[in-house]
């Protein structure tokens, strides 16, 4: 990181962007000049779809309406003032989602200071805990693009039947659902038939775009926010994107891109502590998503504050993010290494247009599609074959304490041992990857394991919920640089939840999708150790000593 994050800072709105011309001034060449010569800010504020190269250009025309979706989603504030004062007795809101359908609801939630459950799991101790929680007062956002997503069709399915089996009738069930998707899709049909408030999504929008569409207005109304203030804020900033200079979102764009194609394919994404609480989780899905395939891309890595370790290194771009800050002020985000490299700071509503903006410029400049998501389905179907066919029979390598240890062959027979085997195995350009497929809350101990791998190794080292993450990072893991080193956390399920109108229970469906993103990064022969909790607690304990004990590879 630079030793003093100072001038230039560029801003707009409200939102400003220090640091990034310095970024893309030490590349060999200007990557702002090259993209602002070719009349990128113009052709993007346009929704120009040939700006990816000829094979993007069919799945560009239809995803570019989040340039301008702020203005059409001011349609749905009265649907949403209606709806909220229909549901004024139901206090208890509930989303169901995926990615793109989950990550900016929550980021406006926990800013905002207002209560949102976030189902976005199959672990049925998380989802036990939901359903018993104040369930006569909960409205339940069930939210999905497609309309077909597994893990949120069987949390509809459970939540469905935990009204019915309370004693209500179908039309008092139905009354306690809202359905967020596209139009025409299998979901919207679903919502008919259940009786359900439906609200549809911007069609021209992909997911991990569509903050300020009705995936992130909808829940969020419920929850008691004031969106309409959120598209002020990207309302006003959007009359910055067609610039080539007072431009915060094409700096920020061309430093992601020159630091890329100068090597520097990490990206910390670290909280400065002035307001915006969560930003880095959503941005970890925008940046992976969009630019991690091809064999290339951007890895982002989440630090959870600027002292904790696993933000610097040579191959890094440390943005700090935060709030808007008043004159004067300077965001530091300072760690350890000192400032970071870039600090983008504003409104929450300027922040999510100005980081996919960005994210599209850093596309032109890698030469990357950054509207598909090429193999993200890959584990999905493997989901499905195991779920058709049984889960392969596995017999650990060894068990120690709380842990059942699945290991290639060679891998040293004791816990430590297999451990330092898995990050000693990092190459330097590479990466750790924490997989947990556990109860995010009752759970939540093991996210420590991030910060504390990260002092022991140098390469990055990143943590993802499964299965989330596989709507997020999942796809940089199968499509990006083959440089990954897998950590899988699974637990024992002691009680368990069947999926109504299913074959499988919820703990059926967690091991089968931990056993298909297993299979899938094993197809490509990366190194994968599944760590099996029979003790979720104790063995989340044991591992934590076990990780903290190691010596530091350097």
């Amino acid at each position: 990181m630079s030793e003093l994050l100072g001038p230039p800072v560029e801003a707009a709105a409200g939102l400003s962007v220090r640091g990034a011309d310095a970024v893309d001034q030490a590349a060999a060449a200007s990557t702002r000049t090259a993209v602002t010569t070719a009349g990128v800010p113009g052709k993007l504020a346009a929704k120009d779809p040939t700006l990816w190269g000829p094979e993007a250009e069919a799945e560009a025309r239809i995803r570019l309406g989040w340039v301008d979706t702020h203005t059409r989603s001011r349609d749905l504030l009265p649907q949403l003032a209606e709806l909220t004062s229909e549901l004024a007795d139901l206090d208890h809101v509930v989303l169901c989602g995926m990615g793109g359908s989950s990550l900016a609801p929550e980021v406006i939630s926990r800013t905002l200071g207002r209560p949102l459950t976030v189902l976005d799991t199959t672990d049925p101790g998380q989802i036990r805990a939901a359903l018993a929680d104040r369930l006569e007062r909960t409205v339940v956002v069930v939210a999905s693009k497609s309309g077909s997503t597994v893990e949120t069709d069987s949390q509809r399915r459970a939540y469905w039947q935990a009204f019915l089996d309370a004693g209500m009738s179908e039309a008092e069930a139905g009354r306690h659902f809202v359905i967020v998707t596209d139009p025409g899709s299998p979901l919207a049909a679903t919502a008919a038939e259940m009786g359900a408030f439906t609200v549809l999504a911007d069609p021209n929008v992909g997911g991990r775009f569509a903050a300020l569409t009705a995936f992130g207005l909808v829940p969020t109304a419920l929850a008691g926010v004031e969106v309409a203030e959120l598209l002020d804020q990207a309302e006003a900033f959007a009359g910055s994107l067609a610039a080539e200079r007072d431009n915060p979102a094409l700096a920020l764009g061309a430093a992601l891109g020159a630091a890329a194609t100068a090597g520097r394919d990490k990206v910390a994404l670290v909280p400065d502590g002035s307001g915006i609480d969560g930003l880095g989780d959503w941005a970890e899905q925008l940046i992976a998503e969009s630019t991690g395939k091809s064999g290339s891309g951007i890895l982002p890595v989440v630090v959870e504050s600027p002292t904790s370790p696993g933000a610097t290194g040579e191959d890094i771009l440390t943005i700090s993010y935060g709030g808007a800050l008043t004159a004067g002020e300077l965001s530091s985000g300072e760690g350890p290494g000192g400032a970071p490299d870039v600090a983008v700071n504003g409104p929450l509503g300027a922040q999510f247009l100005a980081w996919e903006y960005a994210i599209a410029v850093a596309g032109v400049v890698l030469g990357i599609d950054a509207f598909n998501q090429p193999n993200v389905t890959e584990s999905k179907e493997n989901t499905n074959r195991i779920l058709a066919s049984g889960a392969p029979t596995e017999q650990p390598s060894f068990t120690e304490g709380a842990i059942e240890v699945y290991a290639p062959a060679g891998v040293p027979n004791d816990l430590a041992g297999a451990v330092r085997w898995l990050i000693d195995g990092v190459d330097d350009d590479g990466y750790l990857a924490v997989m947990a497929y556990l109860d995010r809350g009752a759970d939540a101990d093991a996210a420590r394991l991030r910060p504390t791998l990260a002092e022991a190794l140098s390469p990055p080292v990143t943590f993802g919920w499964g299965p989330r993450f596989l709507h997020s990072t999942g796809q940089y893991h199968k499509g990006g640089p083959q440089v990954g080193s897998f950590l899988q956390l699974t637990g024992t399920v002691d009680v368990d939840l069947p999926v109504p109108g299913k074959a499988y229970s919820f703990g059926e469906l967690q091991a089968a999708q931990a056993a298909g993103d297993r299979q899938a990064l094993a197809d490509r022969k990366r190194p994968v150790l599944r760590l099996h909790l029979t003790d979720r607690s104790a063995g989340v304990t044991q591992l934590l000593e076990a990780a903290g004990a190691l010596p530091k590879r350097r």
